[in-house]
């Protein structure tokens, strides 16, 4: 069966959302000096990373820091703005794609740095950067069948080697230009942590109510973007073009369920500058409404809805519509609305 699939919610809220950013900063500037021979030798131009993609700069761990210590810390956080006691959590699932090592999971290092009891279900959720936003949708629909009463859902991101790997690479004299441009995205992403708590809307009238979203995928393009900490590759243009074919097909058809015209605020995946302009016009947003972290902080995967909201939450006033927004490589994309 083609199209959407539909979820509705009526009794789950978003209790909080937390986020761990690394304290180092990293200059485009910075990665593309580090470039600068492969730049001249391929007669490339400078100033690329931020003319094209957008990205004046991206977080990476500095010394002492982790991406599993942050998650640890955004979770904590997430259950102290919550009210929740980490014993009381029947649900933790990781979303990341950093991960250090095949197994166990990395949901293990979460549940035993939280200190959460025995009886709390935990593993990990990989679906590229709808990560966070599928483990969200799954959570609700536990919490909605009785299953559980909160949930935490954590991510981090670490894009420290994957970065160091790429450039490594882009200065071997048998790179071309087409190869650099198929890497080009590594170099946008960036490292970075955060969390969110769910429960019962009737336990939690403080909450954000979740009252569901759509999901649809487009896997015949699985091939467009490949990744792993060797390094990124992907067919930038086609990988565009699938994208948006993908959102609009799930807008249009949506609109029969959901009146998403004239949300508040879009809280969509940092990609770039081409890739938020190109959804904004697609699906006709209300740019200002469209608030971004990619300048700063770069595509920092998964995490990139979850740090973006709560960057944003202080904006945020009671009641709002909020709609979370994505496109994962594989590809697959999912929306979900909030009423803050």
């Amino acid at each position: 069966m083609t199209g959407n699939a539909t979820t509705r919610f009526h009794n789950v809220s978003l209790l909080s959302v937390a986020s761990r950013l690394p304290s180092k900063a990293t200059a485009s500037s910075d990665i593309e000096g580090q470039l600068a021979t492969g730049l001249k030798r391929l007669k490339l131009p400078g100033n690329l990373l931020e003319r094209v993609a957008g990205v004046t700069e991206r977080r990476n761990w500095a010394d002492g820091e982790s991406f599993t210590d942050a998650t640890v810390a955004a979770g904590q956080e997430a259950l102290r703005r919550a009210g929740v006691d980490a014993s009381d959590v029947g649900l933790l699932i990781n979303t990341s794609v950093t991960r250090t090592h095949l197994e166990p999971s990395v949901a293990v290092r979460m549940h035993h740095g939280l200190g959460m009891p025995s009886s709390a279900v935990n593993f990990d959720i990989a679906n590229a950067c709808l990560g966070f936003v599928n483990g969200m949708t799954l959570a609700a629909q536990m919490i909605e069948a009785g299953q559980i009463r909160y949930a935490i859902i954590v991510n981090g991101e670490d894009a420290d080697e994957i970065q160091v790997n790429t450039i490594n690479r882009l200065l071997r004299d048998d790179i071309g230009r087409e190869d650099f441009m198929s890497e080009f995205a590594s170099l946008t992403l960036g490292s970075g942590a955060a969390a969110a708590v769910l429960g019962r809307t009737d336990e939690h009238p403080e909450g954000h109510q979740i009252l569901g979203g759509v999901t649809r995928a487009a896997t015949q393009f699985h091939e467009l973007c490949v990744g792993s900490v060797q390094g990124m590759f992907t067919d930038a243009k086609a990988l565009l073009k699938g994208g948006l074919d993908l959102v609009v097909s799930a807008w249009k058809e949506a609109q029969a369920d959901w009146n998403w015209s004239s949300m508040d605020h879009y809280i969509t995946h940092q990609v770039s500058r081409v890739h938020t302009n190109a959804i904004v016009k697609a699906v006709g947003l209300d740019r200002k409404r469209v608030p971004t972290t990619y300048p700063t902080l770069g595509n920092v995967g998964p995490a990139s809805i979850p740090i973006t909201l709560d960057l944003q939450s202080s904006t945020l006033k009671r009641d709002d519509r909020v709609l979370l927004m994505g496109v994962g490589s594989g590809l697959n994309t999912a929306m979900m609305e909030l009423k803050w």
